[in-house]
């Protein structure tokens, strides 16, 4: 049995969070998801490219997922055991080496690959960003810094599309990626420069494997934490199918542009930022698991007004974009009221089950947009299917194990 971490003395804190520190830290949580929405608008082209079809490009995403998944049951116990600032230096700069790769790639099957590495690489700074929160502040000054470093985070899925669509206008698909790439470069050089190590040696997890290991063996097997994981996991896997199927339905089917396409992606980025700000104010009034149950019924229900609107063909590209809205906001309530819910009864492996809560939702999310990319027959309905029955088996999670209690 390892021995317990040295406390933190209370004059080691940070009094306030430097500004360059939050928007160091808020950039590198962002290039998970940034790498993400920015290359969207370029799934036709590089369908064109390589002769591929919409369903194989939805692959390169999958992957990126699978990697996201994996990348954070890794990074979460390495930052513990050798300090925060070795594993995201090293994982900045796979994801530079793998931007590269994606700019210069041969084939489809290259591409996916690099995806696969480049999500690898890009989600150290998701995770290992919060543990940095958690060493330099106090609770009151890291719950505003974390404030701060969501609002940075939450500007990246509305500029990303417009980012990525001016990028392929300008030097095509490949063109993105090496902006990736340069930018990757540069918030490795201002990382190495200026962001210090803020776990002392002393301080260091000593647990080895078999440790790690029981650790995420008993979350598990512990409905507490399962029910809200899958739940939560469940409808949040609504977004990454429409993330993959979102390019073809609006740029192939009713011919958006992909400017066009950045604004409605933007757009629906918003509702859900917006909705998350309107559920911690209703969380003075209304209980977690009110407002969880809440979300996942708008949820559920915009998921069967899309897939109506896409079976029936219509009503045009409105039918289809406001229950996609909807869906999005619906969201906006769920992650927050399920992590409280998954996280609250195991104070001593909150970090462990954060990165596990992590691991299996985007894990959840990849195989669901695997399967809309397997059912892929040429229309939306394949999307808008997974999406149902995806949402109404997540409400159906929350409900039946109530979770976030009554």
């Amino acid at each position: 049995m390892s021995a317990p971490a040295a406390p933190i003395a209370p004059n080691a804190y940070l009094t306030h969070a430097p500004l360059g520190l939050v928007l160091l830290l808020g950039t590198l949580m962002a290039f998970g998801p940034l790498s993400i929405d920015t290359y969207l608008p370029a799934f036709p082209a590089i369908g064109q490219a390589f002769g591929a079809d919409a369903a194989a490009v939805q692959k390169t995403l999958s992957m990126y997922f699978a990697g996201l998944a994996v990348g954070q049951v890794v990074y979460g116990p390495l930052a513990d055991r050798f300090g925060r600032r070795a594993p995201l230096l090293g994982g900045m700069t796979l994801y530079v080496i793998a931007a590269v790769g994606c700019a210069t790639a041969p084939s489809l099957g290259a591409l996916t690959i690099w995806r696969f590495a480049q999500a690898l690489g890009g989600c150290s700074g998701m995770v290992i960003t919060r543990a940095v929160v958690r060493d330099k502040f106090e609770p009151r000054e890291m719950a505003r810094v974390f404030s701060q470093l969501m609002l940075v985070m939450g500007v990246a899925p509305i500029l990303a599309p417009l980012l990525g669509s001016t990028l392929l206008t300008m030097f095509g698909w490949r063109g993105i990626f090496a902006t990736l790439a340069v930018l990757g470069t540069a918030c490795l050089i201002a990382q190495a420069l200026f962001l210090s190590e803020s776990l002392p040696v002393e301080r260091r997890a000593k647990a080895g494997l078999r440790t790690i290991v029981s650790t995420y063996a008993s979350l598990i097997r512990d409905p507490r934490f399962l029910a809200p994981v899958i739940g939560a996991g469940l409808l949040w896997s609504t977004m990454f199918v429409y993330i993959g199927g979102a390019p073809f339905v609006y740029m192939e089917l009713f011919h958006v542009s992909p400017t066009a396409f950045g604004i409605f992606f933007g757009a629906n980025a918003a509702g859900m930022i917006g909705a998350a700000q309107i559920n911690a104010r209703q969380l003075r009034v209304h209980s977690p698991g009110a407002l969880l149950r809440f979300g996942a019924a708008l949820v559920t229900i915009a998921g069967f007004a899309l897939l109506l609107a896409l079976l029936s063909g219509r009503g045009g590209l409105f039918a289809v974009a406001i229950p996609i809205f909807f869906m999005l906001s619906g969201l906006g309530f769920i992650g927050g009221n399920a992590s409280s819910a998954a996280l609250a009864p195991f104070p001593h492996a909150a970090g462990s089950a954060s990165a596990l809560m992590g691991t299996v939702q985007f894990a959840i999310g990849a195989i669901a947009g695997a399967i809309a990319a397997a059912l892929f027959n040429g229309t939306g309905v394949a999307m808008g299917v997974v999406i149902a029955l995806a949402a109404s088996t997540g409400a159906l999670v929350v409900v039946r194990w109530r979770v976030g209690g009554r």
